[in-house]
């Protein structure tokens, strides 16, 4: 039951990100995306030090493996943040949402395939009518959404990585990060040299305090996330995440004002009947796991 407050709580905080990010979409989305990083790291190192997690981080520095898996889940997560960042600047939420809508289905793939996760028959189906939504957003838009998809695929391995090789979410956060500083000063240092630079931090007050506070705002449902993971099932995880694009959807609708075709309603009520099943699935699952009294 930890596991799935744990969920909610991080999937609720990303939904609520396209309000946040259309504030910076006069920034370059690469511009965002370094300082999602910078920020996020001081945001987890100060969260570590206040709990006192110093020296779990400095053990997992020291260990080869967890250092390279982290390596590697450093870069699905950037992918992840700058192709969501580009999105809400060209006013593509939608197609973003589309995105974490597909992101289920990969992770219950992943779940079944790799670690042998088990599923309730209600799930399975659950899994069936959700790939018929997928089906019919491919259909009606009559094109493959790249943006969803790299998405959906970027994020579904960040959380496979961080499943099969857990480690708590701020010292997670905090290395993935590092192995990232570097490409982020990098590039920084080229465009505060470059004429003209289109470096905005700094430039006004508004837009300094919003690209500092992305990278506390980033830490918060990543940790929570991470945490999630390492309790409950990859495929619960993937299918929880749906509240994430609902809100996604719905700040897109009627808060940015984008186009609502109204193929996307279908979506929207074919995947709330998979969640139906899903969760009527889970339920029926671990009252299969109570012991008789």
């Amino acid at each position: 039951m930890q596991g799935l407050v744990l969920a909610i709580l991080a999937y609720t905080i990303w939904g609520t990100f396209p309000l946040f990010f259309s504030y910076l979409s006069h920034v370059s989305p690469i511009e965002v995306t370094a300082h999602r990083i910078i920020w996020s790291l001081v945001a987890t190192l100060t969260v570590g030090l206040l709990l006192k997690r110093g020296k779990h981080l400095w053990e997992a520095l020291h260990n080869k493996t967890t250092l390279l898996w982290l390596g590697a889940s450093a870069v699905f997560i950037a992918i992840n943040w700058l192709v969501y960042i580009w999105a809400v600047g060209q006013h593509r939420v939608l197609e973003a949402s589309l995105g974490y809508f597909i992101m289920p289905l990969v992770s219950l793939l992943m779940g079944r395939l790799l670690l042998k996760e088990s599923l309730h028959p209600l799930q399975a189906i659950a899994g069936g009518i959700a790939f018929l939504a997928v089906l019919w957003e491919l259909w009606s838009f009559g094109s493959l959404p790249w943006v969803g998809v790299i998405l959906s695929f970027a994020f579904a391995f960040y959380g496979l990585i961080r499943k099969i090789h857990p480690i708590d979410g701020i010292n997670g956060l905090t290395i993935e990060a590092l192995w990232l500083m570097p490409f982020v000063m990098l590039w920084i240092g080229w465009q505060a040299n470059a004429e003209p630079s289109i470096l905005q931090f700094g430039e006004d007050t508004t837009t300094t305090v919003l690209l500092i506070s992305s990278g506390f705002l980033t830490a918060l449902p990543l940790v929570l996330f991470a945490m999630a993971t390492r309790r409950i099932n990859l495929s619960i995880v993937g299918f929880i995440m749906y509240i994430n694009p609902t809100i996604q959807f719905l700040i897109g609708v009627f808060v940015l004002d984008e186009h609502f075709p109204q193929a996307r309603l279908v979506t929207f009520i074919i995947v709330w009947l998979a969640m139906l099943l899903f969760m009527a699935g889970m339920w029926q699952l671990q009252k299969q796991k109570r012991p008789d009294v």
